[in-house]
This record gives C-alpha cells, structure tokens and sequence, in this order.
C-alpha cells in the first residue's frame, strides 16, 4: 500500500550517534534489542516508520510499537531432589493505537514487516480516516541515559548445576537451623527481558517521535521450611531477589533467608490464638509495606482516578493522611524489582511523590491518563508483555521514613499487636476496605514484644487507616524482592515498603479471645 505519511530517520539519527559515543548505556541498550528484535526478522527503522505512518493515515492520537524478548529459566527442589524445572523463550510485537479515550490493540508473535502492517492496519481502524500529511520533529535522544541495573542475562550467569547447589546449600543451611525442620522446598528463577518501543504522538500538524530499549535482568531465590513439634506442624517462608546475576545470592545471603524462613516458622509453631477486637497495631519495617502498596497503592494510579473509581478521585490538594505521612514511588532505585530504567512506553521512570506531609499530591501516570487528565506523565506505563496493554502501575511504592525509634513506637504500647510480616489479602479501590492475614505477628504487652499469635487478620479502610497513623520510624526498609503486583489479570514485579509504625483504632480479627 502507499501513503503520503513520510516521517524522518529519526530513529536512524540515534543509531548513528552510538558510533560517537559507544560507552552510552542507552546506546549498549539499543543495540542489544536491534539484534534480537529487529536484524533477525529483516526489520529496521525505515519499517517500523512505515507501520506508524499506516496507522497515521487515520487520525489517531498516539500509536507504539512494543517489542519484546524474554528468556527464562527456574528450577525447584523438595526434599534434596530436584522437582522440576522449565526453560521458556517468548518474544512479540504488540502494536496500539489511541484516538481520544478509545484505544486500539494487536498483537503477533510473528515478529515481521508483513505482521507489523497488519497489526497497524487493524488497530487504526478506531480513529476516522484521512488523518492528512504530517511531518514529524526531532527525535528524544537517549543519550545520558540512567542504567539502573547491569545489562547482564541471568539466566546464563550460573551454570544449571550451580543453580541446583543453590538450593541444596540453603535446603542445609535450613535443616541445620533447628532440628525441628521437617521440610524444605526451595525454587530459583532468572529472567532475561529485552524491549524496544517506537512511539509517535501527534502533535498539532506535527508528531513527537521516540525510540527507546532496555535490558532487564531479573532473578529470584524463596525458601519455604515446615516445622513439626508435637504433632503440629508450621511453615515459614522467606527470599529475595533483584534486577542482578545469579551471584548475588552469595554465602552470607543465603543463610540469612534460610534464618529468617526457619525463624518464621518456629515462632508459628509457638503462637497461640490470635486475639480480636479494635486495637493498636504496630507494623514493622519494609514487606509489611504490601498493606501501603495494596490498600493505598492501587487507589493512586491515574486510570482509577481519571474515571472517578478510585477513593482518592479529586483529592489532589487535599489532607488525606496524618501529618509526617509521605508516599513515594520511586522507579529509578539501583537493582530494585521494581526499577525500570524506562517504562513500557519508552517514558523515563521518576521518583513521583504521592502523598506529602500527609496531602495528596498526584497519581500515577502512563501517557493514555495523563494526556486525557492533562497532567505529566509519571513514567508508570507498565504491562506484562508484548500481548497486553500498558496501564499505570506501580514500581517501588513505600512511605519515607519518620524521627521516631521503633523501641520507643514498641515501648509506647500498653496492650496490642506487632506485625512483621503478611501473606495475602483482598482489597476494593473503590472504598479503600481491605482484609489481609498476618504471616508473623506477636503480642505488645506493657511495652514489650512477647508471645506470637496465630490466625489473625487486619481489617480496615486504606485512607481511614493512613490518618489513624500515630508515630512514625526512623528504619524505613524496603522488601527483599519478592512482590508481584496483579491488575487486570496482568502480573508485574514490584518492591514495597516502610518504616515502623503504630497505627491507632484497627479492627485485629482472631481465632482467640
């Protein structure tokens, strides 16, 4: 087919600076995915401008080409045995296209010029036709470009029998423990992501033109031990991970996940029944952040704001939480689960400050919801994979530390619970109610941290419980590396966290008096 659409080398300019400066991380970045998603296929700039000018000749908005590359790899062990393992390759192209609030999706696994045209051909149909001649400006350089994490494949950073004696050192490292230890089952996972988005967005007679990559190592080791004392048997659970090699998971690391899971499930196997009724709750530091992330977190992404779903729709400006209560997602920390050096838009990532001193300043943004509410784009456009769609999402969600020393938080709590640590939950964004089991949990009495509890639950309203806020630490920590935050049937990972804090007036469901 033939248009009158002709856009410039942008995308071309770029590649040609990466011969006057090769040491560019964004440059590196580029490189890597035009080698795995573009030479193979017979793709190169000059084609993906002829898929973004097909879906042009209608009047669409904004259209991206997203293409994706994945390598993973996980092995599991039970019982000194390895149980199983998986090798996977997916790779794709999803291509959008947005006309007002309308947008417009495709997407192939077959990654060719004949599969882009069609897509493009199919998702421009949403906007009318006769989208007329248009020129396109200058292109967003990625020159300077952060890189948060190496741009290194885990999955062949380890040999495969070095990944099992992975496990079996922390499977011995569990068992020497206690020797209450019964059962241990451990699993390690590494993934090699690469992505590259073309974008164009129009612009009045004019359209701004973007190429952005990334190489996105990902690796993870969780060790779950079940105790038996009596006839009764407890499990604790503990990992980590990061954007990293496999290396990462050294000696000294090892042995603190192989503690802490076998000390989660002792202090299990010694709790009694968890009181109930309204009372002083006191959170402990970094993973108990899941309860920020899930209860507040969810509610200030901008999709659930711009159509008025969300508690906090039309508070911006507005007190909604103690004062000294500051809420920050944060997608650029080093080797963080969460951290992007771009989104899935080609959008930097930022440090976006949600909640400051207590008010509301601003929501989470991808370019669909920032553009229909007219505000900045945030850098949160996140989606699964090349099949789905971006939506904003969160990436390190946690609040900012306080002044307070968490033994005086302890100390200043006649009669309550402490919550270490939190296994699953269920939330409504339109209200903010939320129930979530505790994993970990003991008794405050007189002060002082005393018996563990089992069976209990907190149940409350998110921004109710951020101004019931009372006193806030000074040990602000985030998790080890272990969330995966669920929308719309899509799964990204994520990193939460906090300090300690003592929260005043919530409901403890128990099994106990």
């Amino acid at each position: 087919p033939t248009s009158d659409f002709r856009l410039p080398s942008s995308v071309s300019s770029l590649l040609d600076a990466a011969f006057m400066n090769l040491d560019d991380p964004a440059i590196d970045r580029l490189a890597t995915a035009r080698r795995l998603l573009l030479e193979p296929y017979g793709l190169d700039e000059a084609k993906l401008q002829r898929a973004l000018g097909t879906i042009f000749e209608h009047k669409a908005d904004f259209a991206d080409l997203y293409f994706q590359y994945t390598r993973s790899e996980s092995f599991s062990l039970e019982e000194g045995i390895v149980k199983s393992g998986s090798f996977d390759i997916e790779q794709g192209v999803g291509v959008r296209a947005v006309a007002g609030d309308k947008t417009a999706f495709s997407y192939s696994d077959d990654i060719s010029e004949a599969a882009l045209l069609e897509a493009a051909r199919a998702v421009r149909s949403i906007a009318a036709a006769g989208g007329g001649r248009a020129r396109v400006g200058s292109a967003l350089s990625q020159r300077g470009a952060r890189a948060l994490y190496p741009a290194v494949d885990p999955v062949s950073s380890l040999e495969a029998a070095q990944k099992i004696a992975l496990l079996e050192r922390i499977e011995q490292l569990a068992r020497a423990r206690d020797p209450r230890v019964k059962q241990v089952m451990a699993s390690v996972g590494a993934e090699y992501d690469v992505m590259l988005v073309a974008r164009s967005e129009r612009k009045g007679r004019s359209f701004a033109d973007q190429l952005a990559a990334d190489v996105r190592p990902l690796v993870r080791l969780s060790l779950t031990v079940i105790v038996e004392e009596g006839g009764r048997r407890e499990q604790g659970f503990w990992g980590g991970g990061g954007r990293l090699p496999l290396s990462y998971f050294d000696e000294a690391l090892l042995r603190e996940y192989a503690g802490k899971a076998v000390d989660v499930a002792l202090a299990n196997l010694a709790a009694r029944p968890a009181p109930a009724g309204v009372m002083t709750v006191v959170l402990g530091p970094g993973w108990p952040g899941i309860l920020l992330h899930e209860a507040v977190g969810h509610g200030l992404e901008g999709d659930f704001n711009r159509k008025g779903s969300s508690a906090f729709s039309g508070k911006v400006g507005q007190r909604v939480a103690a004062r000294g209560v500051t809420v920050v997602d944060d997608g650029t920390l080093p080797d963080r689960r969460g951290s992007l050096n771009v989104d899935d838009e080609g959008n930097a990532t930022s440090r976006t400050v949600l909640i400051e001193d207590g008010v509301l300043k601003g929501y989470l943004q991808d370019s669909l919801n920032a553009r229909l509410m007219k505000v900045p784009v945030t850098g949160n456009g996140r989606r699964e994979s090349f099949a789905a769609l971006p939506l904003p999402r969160m990436t390190n969600t946690y609040m900012v530390g306080g002044a307070h020393d968490p033994q005086e938080i302890v100390r200043s709590v006649k009669k309550g619970i402490y919550a270490s640590n939190f296994g699953g939950g269920q939330v409504d964004i339109t209200n903010g109610k939320f129930v979530f089991s505790m994993a970990e949990a003991y008794l405050i009495e007189d002060g002082r941290i005393t018996a563990p509890i089992k069976g209990a639950t907190l149940i409350g309203n998110g921004p109710d419980a951020l101004t019931r806020v009372s006193m806030i630490g000074n040990d602000m920590a985030l998790d080890a590396g272990i969330g995966t935050c669920g929308k719309d049937g899509q799964s990204v990972p994520v990193c939460v966290g906090q300090p300690t804090l003592r929260i005043e007036g919530l409901t403890v469901g128990g099994t106990g008096g």
